[in-house]
């Protein structure tokens, strides 16, 4: 400790630099077993943010199944997931550049199996016995906001326009056939309900030809949000419901729905991207599952005959997208001190082995910050949840008796959480000496249903109390200095770190990355998935045209009065840039410091290497300026209007 060289907070000098992030970590998702094989994407910043399909076989080796030139991406509902199937070898998925979906066998070059990109297609399931794939259908011929939903068929060869199975309802996800294919059950919502509001599962018998029978409704309703419906090895229909307040595990036998183990515990997700699992079986009939208490998530077997839940000892808090198939789990895990990785577990023996991480980059565990969970008070009496990072240095300290500046982060969503985690970007920020709290304002997951509910009618409004209420809360504990607070937000955290630059005294400085300004514009121009949701979270537009301009930012630039950097995608359907861009033009007009990024061909949310690397160092760098200190290291200045 006594040999730690000494400078302000902010001003460390760290190894976790934007290069490193960008050129040292890859993204994982959309884990698949396939027999013996295990598959997954990577997202590569250094290849544009393409999403690659990576192969591993039995004996360990791992090889790229997408060529170059393709992007395994859907954009149905924009947000995607469930963007390809592995069956017997042969691989199906969507081509982000052309919405085709196409099919690739083993050792052959990808061929499209459908031919008008205005038709979106994800969430995939073979039908072997019928030679085709079932998945949700986006046809976009009439527009963004008036695309429509079903779900159809696709021939396994193709080209063709494929077969409408379901339609009529406003959104669909989740078509699965039973083991037998006898039976097809989906999930379908409409507006104004988002699917972790309300969704109902539906089943019907598929005759020999594939047409379907009479559906029959077994769960879910406009207030009962079901997730992940699935067909065990027997045929018996599982499914998550949230209808006691939290989401449990329930299986369909006998005309009634019975709960496997009632608990308090999240054993479901919002269902952001399509093809989300928490659960999978085991050989034997029983359960693996992942859920969520406090924030943190557990992994655990389930025996559905008798309830009993017993916890597997692992070291991961985040585990995403769990598939169980062959004797073996395979999901992607992390923890605190643990990259993201895609992690295997033999059922039989219990070994544990991680094939794949997001990074191999060897850092010091000095600069590793652990991650304390609080729980502080907050309006109206209630309690709200966070994860704090303190700022950890091996190598400096800071002067006596100086309190470390705070970044407030506020999640994206607003239906989303944080996660106790490691996070090269957010060790960026502690490294140098800032701490760092991760808020599960009221409206996050993880919490139950009631938690999550507090966001009704009140968006802009609890989720910025509980920001507020969080960095007070570290201010009088000791750990942060109250005249350096900053908040920053994407997306929905966009708005909520507007809001509370705009509406709020309690920070010095903000940055709003592809943000929401103005409300009542997102209500009147996004992509048909979110196009009500705002009805829940603000009012009825425009109806209650009032109470949005009483909540946007942009119309009462008048009361901010600190210096905010605003970054954004040029591509982005979302968020459009018009939002940003009227933000920034108001600020500049008022002569508050504002600093602006476009980022050409990026859309919701940076994914190029050059893009993810500019954006870390133009925030700190303009942290540094306005908040007074000077950043380590050589950093391209950014363009501060009003400084």
């Amino acid at each position: 400790m006594a040999d730690r060289k000494v400078a302000p907070y902010g001003a460390w000098e760290s190894p976790i630099t934007a290069d490193l992030i960008v050129a040292g970590s890859i993204a994982l998702a959309g884990v698949a077993i396939d027999g013996g094989d295990i598959y997954w994407r990577e997202g590569r910043p250094l290849e544009g943010g393409r999403m690659v399909l990576v192969r591993r076989n039995p004996g360990g080796q791992a090889r790229d199944v997408t060529p170059a030139g393709f992007n395994v991406r859907t954009r149905v509902h924009e947000y995607g997931g469930g963007e390809s199937l592995v069956d017997g070898g042969a691989v199906y998925f969507s081509n982000f550049a052309d919405n085709l979906i196409y099919r690739q066998d083993p050792g052959a070059e990808p061929r499209p199996i459908t031919s008008d990109p205005a038709l979106r297609h994800a969430d995939f399931a073979i039908d072997r016995r019928r030679g085709r794939l079932i998945c949700v259908r986006e046809d976009h011929r009439a527009g963004s906001q008036d695309a429509v939903s079903s779900l159809v068929s696709l021939g396994l060869d193709g080209p063709g326009a494929g077969a409408e199975l379901v339609a009529g309802a406003d959104f669909y996800a989740s078509p699965r056939l039973s083991p037998d294919g006898a039976r097809l059950c989906w999930l379908t919502w409409g507006h104004p309900n988002m699917p972790w509001d309300g969704t109902e599962l539906w089943v019907a018998p598929v005759d020999d030809g594939g047409a379907l029978g009479a559906a029959e409704r077994v769960a879910g309703g406009p207030d009962e949000s079901i997730f992940q419906p699935e067909w065990s090895p027997d045929g018996t229909l599982h499914f998550v419901s949230d209808r006691t307040g939290w989401w449990n595990l329930y299986r369909w036998r006998d005309g009634q729905a019975e709960a496997l183990c009632p608990m308090e515990a999240e054993f479901g997700l919002p269902l952001w991207a399509l093809g989300m699992t928490t659960y999978g079986f085991a050989p034997d009939g029983r359960i693996i599952c992942t859920f969520y208490t406090r924030g943190v998530a557990g992994l655990a077997w389930l025996d559905p005959e008798t309830g009993a839940l017993e916890q597997i000892q692992q070291p991961y808090t985040d585990i995403q997208g769990l598939r169980v198939a062959g004797g073996q789990a395979v999901f992607i895990g992390e923890s605190p001190s643990r990259p993201p990785a895609i992690v295997q577990i033999d059922l039989a023996t219990g070994a544990t082995a991680e094939l794949r991480r997001s990074s191999e980059l060897a850092i010091d565990p000095g600069y590793i910050s652990v991650p304390e969970p609080i729980e502080f008070p907050t309006t109206g009496g209630l309690t709200a949840h966070a994860f704090y990072y303190p700022p950890s240095s091996p190598a400096f300290r800071a002067p006596e008796r100086e309190r470390p500046p705070l970044l407030v982060i506020s999640h994206g969503g607003p239906t989303g959480a944080a996660a106790p985690a490691y996070d090269l970007k957010l060790l960026f920020w502690t490294s140098r000496g800032f701490g760092v709290v991760d808020v599960n304002y009221g409206g996050s997951t993880g919490y139950g249903r009631a938690y999550r509910q507090r966001l009704d009618g009140q968006w802009g409004v609890v989720d910025v109390d509980d920001c507020a209420a969080a960095a007070r809360f570290l201010v009088a504990r000791g750990d942060a200095d109250e005249r350096r607070l900053v908040i920053r937000g994407g997306s929905a955290g966009g708005y909520t770190t507007l809001c509370a630059l705009t509406f709020r005294d309690d920070f010095q400085a903000g940055a709003s990355y592809y943000g929401v300004g103005d409300p009542a514009a997102l209500a009147r121009d996004t992509h048909k998935f979110e196009s009500r949701y705002l009805d829940r979270l603000i009012g009825r537009y425009p109806e209650q045209q009032a109470l949005y301009d009483a909540r946007s930012p942009i119309l009462h630039t008048g009361q901010l009065e600190c210096p905010v950097i605003v970054l954004q995608g040029a591509d982005d359907k979302v968020v459009p840039p018009s939002q940003a861009e009227q933000i920034v033009a108001a600020l500049r007009a008022k002569g508050l410091p504002v600093a602006y990024l476009l980022f050409e061909g990026e859309g919701h949310g940076f994914r190029r290497a050059e893009h993810i690397r500019r954006a870390l160092e133009a925030e700190l760098y303009f942290y540094g300026r306005v908040l007074g200190f000077e950043p380590a290291g050589p950093i391209e200045p950014v363009e501060i209007a009003n400084l």
